[in-house]
């Protein structure tokens, strides 16, 4: 493989460098008048390095614990019991659409559906403050529409656990949005063709994803993906500790945010699990090291890929092809720019700088995680201004923007060369309607740059076809960086990062009484008025 035949390269180059200088003397006059030098043994050098990566490594988890990222034992406790509490919940949702459905009685006590968790905790690197991604799965009977979207709302609404629910029915990853017991929760939906489904299906075969409608294949793909990649890493501690490491790494550093074309939660996983398969015995300190020296200076668009597969045809399409771990011929979903690529490898490279002497006795860890600078790489910036003066339509019209995202960067790339969009939102406290604030870094040295006009002329007219909701303001201007409000100033995170899919604000949406297809007199519960808009989630 083309990754293969890079890192032999690369290393055979290295390792003729020698390591140590065994006897001194013989390679400089000027060692021959030093005090004589006591020779290391090899043997005991190894194990030197080996106990200070060891060491390197404890300092890690030190530094990622203090940060919060690794929750308590007792929020761990909390998750499982949403996550039980909650199959629960679907045991009760079948039961009841298979008596809907008429079905015997033996169908019904054996009627099931399971749920599943996935992203970051499916992989175990969940932060203290992370929502669980947990996807039903449920039998061919069972419907999206009318079963899922109002027979299981209906009965989640009347959990005095469950807060905030919401339906997103139209985007490419249809789901329930909620929290339970103050736990957010993304749920989507997907329908096998079997009669039950067992709470441990494996849907890693092939025989459960026969003739599936391509929105469940969709939902199931990234449970897939999760569970391909545990099982290829060689070290399921090392890798979760790498990617927590990783994905602070790349929030700090402004590149972790898929709608504005840096990385999404899947990208970082395969990156790492494929420096964890490469490496099978080192550290945890020295797989951090190891994946910004490979990646440093990776062959783009050389695919990564974890399994030894043939690579899709569209690999040239794709700046940085990073493989879906599921067995199939695709790439993960990606939004990559030319700026966006070229502040990734700018960032791969400071961090191998940053990492390639992990053993130094005055190496510190924090160095890695410092915030981007913003203020300090660009003097002047894209505001983009997105506010409703109605606040129940604020998340639908701020959602749409968004996921629309790429659309401007690629505008402003064309206009002005180069764009570092920051995913942190902001808001401007001066205004009185529910707003938000994005501001996005222009390239350095372009300062001639006036027609902000046509961008956003272009960007409105973008964003307005096929919208049919209630239409708020949007404003696109120029700003020098000394005009940034002074949380958008500093180099730490003081807004709110961005994600995938669109907030809500307490919108309360017309809702009509629906009756079952299958027994018409029976009341199954509520659903919209109106469809929902569709808005485009940023993939997994």
């Amino acid at each position: 493989m083309a990754y293969v035949n890079y890192y032999d390269k690369h290393h055979q180059q290295q390792q003729q460098q020698p390591i140590c200088v065994i006897n001194p003397s013989h390679f400089h006059p000027f060692y021959q008048h030093q005090q004589p030098i006591r020779l290391i043994n090899p043997i005991q050098f190894h194990r030197f390095l080996l106990h200070m990566e060891e060491k390197r490594t404890q300092s890690l988890i030190q530094f990622m614990t203090g940060e919060g990222l690794v929750p308590s034992q007792e929020e761990e406790l909390k998750r499982k019991d949403v996550i039980l509490k909650l199959k629960q919940i679907v045991m009760e949702w079948i039961h009841r659409v298979s008596w809907q459905r008429q079905l015997t009685k033996e169908h019904i006590l054996n009627s099931s559906a399971t749920i599943l968790t996935y992203g970051s905790y499916g992989l175990g690197v969940h932060g203290s403050d992370s929502d669980i991604d947990a996807l039903c799965i449920g039998p061919c009977y069972a419907s999206m529409d009318e079963d899922f979207f109002i027979v299981l709302r209906q009965i989640l609404e009347s959990r005095k656990e469950i807060s905030e629910l919401h339906c997103v029915k139209d985007a490419k990853i249809p789901l329930l949005r909620f929290k339970f017991d103050g736990i957010a929760i993304d749920l989507p939906y997907a329908q096998l063709k079997v009669m039950s489904v067992p709470e441990n299906v494996d849907i890693l075969n092939q025989l459960f994803l026969t003739n599936i409608d391509e929105t469940s294949w969709r939902c199931l793909s990234g449970v897939r993906a999760n569970m391909r990649i545990l099982q290829l890493v060689p070290n399921l501690e090392k890798f979760q500790l790498a990617l927590r490491c990783l994905k602070l790494w790349a929030r700090r550093r402004g590149v972790y945010c898929n709608l504005v074309g840096f990385f999404g939660g899947i990208h970082l996983a395969v990156l790492t699990a494929f420096i964890c398969r490469l490496f099978p015995n080192a550290s945890g300190a020295a797989l951090i090291s190891k994946f910004f020296e490979i990646f440093a200076y990776w062959p783009w668009p050389t695919p990564v890929m974890l399994e030894d597969m043939i690579p899709p045809m569209n690999a040239e399409h794709s700046l940085m092809p990073i493989q879906f771990p599921s067995g199939t011929h695709e790439y993960c979903r990606s939004n990559f720019t030319k700026s966006t690529f070229k502040k990734i490898r700018i960032e791969f490279l400071r961090g191998h700088t940053m990492t390639r002497e992990i053993l130094r006795p005055d190496f510190e860890w924090n160095i890695l995680f410092e915030p981007y600078p913003y203020t300090k790489q660009h003097k002047r910036f894209v505001r983009i201004f997105i506010a409703t003066t109605n606040q129940n339509q604020f998340g639908n019209w701020v959602g749409w923007i968004k996921s629309r995202f790429r659309s401007l960067l690629l505008k402003l790339e064309e206009v002005q060369g180069q764009c570092d969009p920051n995913p942190t939102e902001y808001i401007d406290v001066d205004e009185a309607s529910p707003n938000v604030v994005f501001y996005w870094g222009l390239q350095p040295g372009r300062s001639g740059f006036t027609d902000i006009q046509s961008v956003e002329k272009y960007f409105r007219n973008y964003i307005n076809n096929g919208y049919q909701g209630y239409k708020g303001r949007l404003e696109i201007s120029i700003v020098e960086s000394s005009q940034l409000p002074k949380d958008a100033q500093s180099d730490y995170e003081t807004g709110k990062e961005s994600n995938g899919y669109w907030t809500y604000h307490g919108y309360i949406q017309p809702r009509a009484p629906i009756f079952s297809h299958y027994l018409p007199h029976y009341f199954v519960g509520y659903a919209a008025a109106k469809p929902a808009m569709d808005y485009p989630s940023s993939g997994f």
